[in-house]
């Protein structure tokens, strides 16, 4: 008769006793069907962090390989929403009822979208950094979504001081001339014409949202359009010259240092009321600078995020 296979974390006690915050998995490497605002689930290749806290101070651990094996069944039989994540950390907690009172899980993706370029009608597909965290404890589920967006930022100052050199310029070039409209936009349209352009920079910004708690499909892409609706210069994808040019008028319209650019999205986002709390950094990777411009802000609700 073949003896039963020891199950140490049941059976051992711990040499040291002690509760731990929390124990689990990191870097599980999974497929997952995302539910969709706009249509069928897209697929993304996930890495997710799984754990549950350890509250009995003599138990040995925990059963990891009921985490993984539940994450693996979320991954095969359902798709990632808001109530399948809350179904998951209720068993993570069923799972280990004797010695766990709460559990976390994480998954951290890119988000692939369709974009369309701005005046060609062109599409390419665009990747955005996406991480999806819920904390379930004493019953509630609190579920957070991270998104990476890029952009364009122009410098205003920067802006300013080009501007200078092209009136110096104009005025050295006509200033004992009676001006002739044709003779000036062919000028313009020269190197000598545009002196100077000001700097600009691909810039990031990095949102994190509390979700509410009737949420289920999760707003990836909403808060996506959301965000680059307000900046007006996200990063594109196929363009065509016609793009290029709407791109550098709208990066000339829309000039900004990195405390405008999170004052714009802080503005936006609070007028969502399904967002109970945000928090928002904004990087400008400086071109004229060796370091970057960096704007920290959030909601401001008691208890919530700090910058």
């Amino acid at each position: 008769m073949p003896t039963s296979m020891p199950d140490i974390a049941n059976q051992a006690q711990a040499h040291i006793e002690g509760t731990l915050d929390w124990v689990g998995m990191s870097n599980i490497e999974m497929p997952f069907m995302v539910a969709s605002e706009s249509g069928l689930p897209q697929q993304v290749a996930a890495r997710v962090e799984a754990f549950v806290s350890l509250d009995d101070a003599k138990a040995k651990g925990i059963h990891m390989s009921r985490l993984y094996l539940a994450v693996d069944e979320l991954a095969n039989d359902d798709v990632l929403s808001g109530s399948s994540i809350r179904k998951l950390l209720d068993y993570f907690i069923e799972s280990h009822n004797d010695i766990s009172q709460q559990a976390r899980v994480s998954f951290a993706f890119e988000y692939l979208l369709r974009r369309k370029s701005l005046v060609s009608g062109k599409q390419g597909w665009k990747g955005y950094p996406v991480t999806i965290s819920a904390v379930r404890n004493n019953g509630k589920t609190e579920l957070e979504m991270q998104v990476g967006i890029t952009y364009s930022s122009t410098c205003p100052c920067s802006a300013a001081l080009a501007r200078q050199l092209i009136q110096e310029a104009f005025q050295k070039q006509f200033h004992d001339e009676d001006l002739n409209i044709d003779d000036v936009v062919a000028w313009l349209g020269t190197t000598d014409g545009i002196v100077a352009t000001p700097h600009s920079q691909r810039s990031l910004a990095d949102i994190k949202v509390k979700l509410s708690d009737d949420t289920d499909i999760l707003p990836i892409v909403a808060m996506i359009d959301r965000v680059e609706a307000a900046l007006k210069t996200p990063v594109q994808a196929a363009v065509k010259r016609e793009d290029e040019q709407e791109f550098a008028r709208l990066n000339g319209q829309n000039l900004m240092f990195c405390e405008d650019a999170a004052r714009l999205l802080q503005y936006e986002l609070s007028k969502n009321s399904t967002i109970l709390d945000f928090w928002i950094r904004v990087n400008h990777y400086e071109s004229l600078h060796a370091h970057d411009a960096v704007s920290i802000t959030t909601k401001g609700i008691t208890g919530g995020y700090r910058a």
